[in-house]
């Protein structure tokens, strides 16, 4: 029972990655190119995994968060200061703008089998979310999202199985690497929406008072199954054979295995989607006590007024662009060129601490530890120079327009 309830704890990480922007990256890949861009899905499952492992170990062996560690290596005078601050300030805000797709991600998904407005089921699931995030329990919360990780699995790999796909050809896109014409972007694409700057910072969180056989094992468990779970989005999506649309593809699942595919394709959706609503918050405020407070300080625990904030904020900001259906264009594009800076500078930070003796003692990196994440930091370098690119692309646009 222990090791059950442990896998649910961890099962918040899969919960925090597979939101509605991977499902729609993995099914528009399955759609567009079959199983041929497999293996940008494997290579990020194990990227994220290599990371957040090494985000975990500072916490086990040093008793910091992540975002503690950074904020006592820049804790000294002049601009090195404000970098707390600024990874805060990015982290908030990408949770903040990608909320109104999580939660319209989630009513997409219930949408295919209930007749009611976005408007509505938008403002239920807010609810819903913020009387789940109100109860403080971390570790209760983290559990509730792995049970529905749980349902989102089953509903996206008994489709997949019962579409009965080419295992050769699925293993062949898993392990020969091929970038189809026009699938860069999507190569890109399944990397860039499971190895997430928030997602370091809530490993590392969650890491706290566990050893490290315990946090390696539940983080292994929960991001391969996670991958899992995403490579069965991507032969649901493949089902469709060209463009993504969700009702064509519900319909096109419907003729082919019956109503009940339908409704598989519908829960699994909605559960991507609000799980995600629920985990952003959840590492927004995560992350911002460890950058600017501390877990032992009282006005940064669960149930203290700045904690709450934040994950208020988060949540009320999804919320009130998803209830009006806008999309949070002009906060996306800013979120972009945050994260687009983020998620290589942690990564940096990430692997320098990996072997600085002053803080981990005895478990530094080896040097095979060293080649692998040195690999996957390099890899999250191109990302981040891409997002930040398309950050100021879509600004670019934005100026152009007005």
């Amino acid at each position: 029972m222990k090791r059950l309830l442990n896998l649910l704890f961890w099962s918040v990480i899969a919960a925090a990655f597979i939101g509605p922007g991977t499902v729609t990256t993995a099914a528009r890949a399955g759609s567009d190119f079959r199983f041929a861009l497999a293996w940008a899905l494997l290579f990020s499952v194990f990227a994220c995994l290599v990371l957040l492992v090494a985000s975990g170990r500072i916490t086990v062996l040093t008793g910091k968060e992540l975002g503690e560690a950074i904020r006592s290596r820049f804790s000294g005078s002049g601009w090195g200061r404000s970098v707390p601050a600024f990874a805060a300030i990015g982290i908030i805000l990408g949770c903040a703008a990608f909320e109104a797709g999580n939660l319209l991600g989630g009513v997409a998904g219930l949408r295919l089998i209930v007749d009611a407005s976005p408007a509505t089921l938008t403002l239920i699931a807010g609810v819903v979310a913020a009387l789940l995030l109100a109860t403080g329990n971390t570790k209760w919360i983290a559990r509730v999202a792995g049970a529905l990780v749980a349902v989102m699995g089953a509903a996206f790999l008994v489709t997949a199985i019962r579409l009965g796909p080419d295992v050769g050809e699925l293993l062949r896109g898993l392990l020969v690497p091929t970038i189809p014409a026009g699938g860069t972007v999507l190569v890109l694409g399944l990397v860039g929406t499971t190895v997430v700057p928030y997602n370091l910072f809530l490993g590392s969180a969650l890491a706290r008072d566990c050893k490290i056989e315990e946090m390696r094992w539940g983080l292994a468990v929960a991001i391969l199954g996670g991958g899992v779970i995403s490579l069965g989005v991507l032969v649901v999506g493949s089902a469709l054979g060209g463009g993504l649309e969700y009702e064509r593809l519900a319909a096109v699942l419907g003729d082919r295995l019956g109503r009940g595919a339908e409704a598989s394709l519908a829960i699994g959706l909605f559960a991507a989607g609000f799980t995600s609503a629920v985990t952003a918050p959840l590492a927004a405020a995560l992350t911002a006590r460890s950058l600017l407070g501390d877990k032992d300080d009282e006005k940064w625990t669960e149930n203290a007024l700045r904690y709450r904030l934040v994950w208020i904020a988060v949540l009320v900001t999804g919320m009130a662009f998803g209830i009006a259906d806008v999309r949070p264009i002009p906060v996306i594009i800013l979120a972009q060129a945050f994260n687009g800076l983020l998620l290589p500078l942690v990564a940096v930070f990430l692997w320098i601490a990996m072997n600085d003796r002053d803080l981990l003692g005895e478990g530094l990196n080896s040097r095979f530890q060293n080649l692998v994440m040195g690999v996957v930091v390099l890899v999250c370098i191109g990302l981040g120079l891409r997002g930040l690119l398309a950050a100021v692309s879509g600004a670019l646009r934005l100026l152009a327009g007005g």
